[in-house]
């Protein structure tokens, strides 16, 4: 039997969602453009590469990819737990955070429940919410583009089953302190899924006092927190994250998780990561560094950035942000334009290294003053 439309076929609240487009790899640009040098400062991947404790974990493991991985991360499980002093059925691993977030909406949002997101925030839960046909809410980003939690309160309805809280948020690089996240659950109805999402955890705790933890609110019912190996331990490539919360929200998620979703080299490497804190503390100190030659950068161009609590920076160029990422892009140098955000003279720029930072400026300063 041959279907001529497909559509009378598949579930109709697909056909709404748009596909999260990353930003362009560095071999595709080459292909494209004809350049023999491009630099990739767009999608908030560690500079410094991975640690090279994972490096040797990854080549001891080579020899037993022909075995299934460990599904139950034996592991990776008992180090993650003993390091962050929670008991091992308290934390749930995901191909990346991204499918943290899969396995809480899917879990946990049915048909026609209500998912309260920032907007703009990372665009995942916007996608994985209207993939599960539920109705988002969007509570805009107040003035200084960071999560309004008062109005994201207020927000909730009976039928309100998730709020996202992305801490610190992408793509614009902000956070919410330790006092409003405190404020915002008190009177919080007990039966809401709140989902943490802490990909950029380790940037923020290093540098900013007031930002929270989010594991001090996992005695409330139904507080999820994610994190990643992908940003500051390097591991981008292997997709692998983790999910905190309690033992019974952990079973919930767990039911709906694929038995061999993260292969067995991306668990030797975190494993091994974990284990690397020079590498870690470097990275983070990096990153610290060069954020302030960035700034110092923009000042002197005119240009106004939001001070970011992660390793990505979000810069107004002041003109149509397609058009300046265009202009980088013909000089090998690949950001993000902030257009599917709805900042459409934003662009954001990863931090790289300071020969990449330098060649980023000098394409920028191009790009902004022709």
């Amino acid at each position: 039997m041959v279907y001529s439309d497909m559509k009378n076929l598949v579930r109709q609240n697909i056909l709404n969602v748009k596909n999260y487009v990353p930003g362009k790899p560095i071999e595709e640009v080459r292909r494209e453009l004809g350049l023999d040098e491009v630099i990739k400062l767009a999608s908030n991947e560690n500079c410094l590469g991975p640690s090279p404790k994972a490096i040797r974990a990854i080549r001891r493991s080579l020899k037993d990819v022909n075995r299934y991985p460990d599904s139950s991360f034996f592991y990776l499980r008992k180090k993650i737990a003993g390091s962050l002093g929670i008991k091992e059925k308290e934390v749930v691993f995901g191909n990346g955070s991204d499918e943290i977030i899969c396995l809480a909406v899917r879990a946990f949002v049915e048909d026609g429940d209500e998912v309260i997101i920032a907007k703009p925030t990372f665009l995942i839960y916007e996608i994985v919410s209207q993939i599960q046909n539920a109705s988002v809410r969007f509570v805009p980003l107040d003035r200084d583009l960071r999560h309004d939690l008062k109005a994201m309160k207020e927000a909730v309805t009976n039928s309100t089953k998730m709020v996202f809280i992305a801490n610190p948020d992408n793509p614009t690089g902000t956070y919410v302190t330790k006092s409003e996240l405190d404020e915002f659950f008190k009177g919080l109805r007990d039966d809401l899924i709140v989902f943490i999402d802490e990909a950029y955890f380790e940037f923020a705790n290093y540098g900013f006092k007031d930002y929270p933890n989010g594991m001090d609110y996992l005695r409330r019912p139904g507080v999820i927190v994610a994190r990643s190996f992908s940003k500051a331990y390097g591991l981008a490539g292997l997709r692998i994250g983790y999910g905190i919360s309690s033992p019974e929200v952990i079973q919930y998620m767990d039911m709906v998780r694929e038995p061999f979703n993260v292969n067995s080299l991306a668990q030797a490497a975190a494993l091994a990561a974990l284990e690397d804190k020079v590498f870690l503390k470097k990275t983070l100190a990096h990153v610290e560094k060069e954020k302030k030659f960035l700034y110092s950068a923009f000042q002197n161009m005119g240009l106004d950035c939001i001070k970011s609590a992660t390793n990505f920076i979000v810069v107004d160029v002041k003109r149509d942000c397609k058009e300046v990422f265009n202009v980088l892009l013909k000089d090998g140098v690949i950001v993000r334009d902030m257009k599917a955000w709805g900042l459409d003279t934003f662009i954001r720029v990863t931090v790289g290294t300071r020969a990449e930072d330098r060649k980023f400026l000098a394409a920028l300063e191009r790009a902004v003053v022709r």
